[in-house]
């Protein structure tokens, strides 16, 4: 019985094959959509990008066209071919205005982006694209099926951008660019008024101050001291029980102590 079964099932295996090789190989347009899909159905979608490939550039306009991009686009997208798919399912969205498919294939489109979207420590070209994308796709379709997941993303890109913005502004204290540290932690704090980075931003901006007053020449250390004793105070109103209290405390004494050089 086993033996019979495992024979059915290598025929099938070769009469399958057999079906997409000549599909590859005919001219016929119609025997290549009709495996395509075959493939498709089946989950073969590298096989069924194939086909579709193949009769693509003829299809255009024909009444069977937009079934058929529909289904050569979710295959790019099924096989994790992103840059590919994001591509073909706006063309669909485009080109098929009043298909069916089209809030579907504008949601995926704008996915697309965002699973292209890396890591927060790389460039942030495609995070800025996907993020438009996917706040396009809740513009256009405010009552979507798809808007729960969309939040998600826009929520999951806009920390990621956040994240990116406070490492820049961290890296600048780091490498002791001071003046750089500051306007790039204002600006940080100015632009993620409730960012969960907040007390570490205040800290390194007061770090910040605290160094380059220190270091400062004659002329300009006063006013970066007073300075310094402010940054110091929006720390401590912030969060009284902040983490860095100790080290910001004794940063402190040291600029009230260089200060009462300016009160005699």
């Amino acid at each position: 019985m086993n033996k019979v079964i495992s024979f059915l099932f290598i025929a099938f295996l070769l009469i399958s094959c057999s079906e997409y090789q000549k599909a590859l190989k005919t001219d016929d347009v119609a025997i290549k959509n009709e495996v395509a899909n075959k493939k498709y159905e089946a989950g073969k979608y590298m096989k069924a990008i194939r086909l579709y490939e193949q009769i693509a550039p003829g299809y255009k306009g024909k009444p069977s066209a937009e079934r058929m991009f529909y289904f050569y686009s979710m295959s790019l997208y099924k096989s994790n071919q992103f840059y590919l798919a994001g591509y073909q399912l706006e063309n669909f969205v485009a080109t098929y205005p009043k298909s069916e498919k089209r809030e579907e294939c504008a949601f995926y489109a704008a996915e697309c982006f965002y699973k292209l979207s890396p890591k927060y420590s790389l460039d942030q070209t495609d995070t800025n694209k996907a993020l438009d994308k996917m706040q396009h796709f809740i513009d256009v379709y405010p009552e979507s099926q798809y808007l729960p997941q969309a939040n998600i993303y826009v929520k999951e890109l806009r920390e990621k951008l956040e994240k990116k913005a406070f490492e820049i502004a961290k890296q600048y204290n780091t490498i002791s660019d001071f003046k750089g540290a500051l306007k790039a932690l204002e600006n940080f704090l100015a632009d993620y008024p409730g960012t969960p980075y907040k007390e570490q931003a205040l800290f390194y901006r007061f770090d910040s101050a605290y160094k380059l007053a220190i270091n400062s020449i004659e002329s300009k250390k006063q006013e970066r001291l007073a300075y310094a004793k402010t940054t110091y105070s929006n720390l401590i109103k912030f969060n009284d029980q902040t983490e860095f209290r100790e080290k910001a405390d004794k940063m402190l004494a040291e600029v009230e102590k260089e200060l009462q050089n300016y009160t005699k």
